[in-house]
């Protein structure tokens, strides 16, 4: 009887790998987030305090910060993803 037992633990070895690739990204879109609507909040704090328009670019600088966050993100997903469906033991 053939022992079939290193490739069921190549395949958990792989699914760990790249849920642990997702949980990275999803640490670090949040810590992304928090770190761009911290400088959102003080930038438009300044703004209404100011009027200085510098704060405007502060403001689409954080906005593209976050969009760029939410894309690698799910860039990430997609090719564990495939990495997962793709692995043939």
């Amino acid at each position: 009887m053939a022992d079939n037992s290193a490739p069921i633990k190549a395949q958990q070895a792989v699914a760990q790998s790249t849920a642990i690739a997702v949980q990275d990204a999803t640490d670090n879109l949040r810590n992304i987030n928090t770190i761009a609507t911290t400088a959102i909040g003080v930038a438009l704090s300044q703004l209404l305090a100011t009027g200085d328009q510098k704060y405007v670019k502060v403001l689409e600088e954080a906005q593209k910060v976050m969009v760029n966050g939410a894309e690698n993100y799910a860039s990430v997903g997609e090719k564990a993803a495939k990495i997962l469906k793709d692995f043939k033991p």
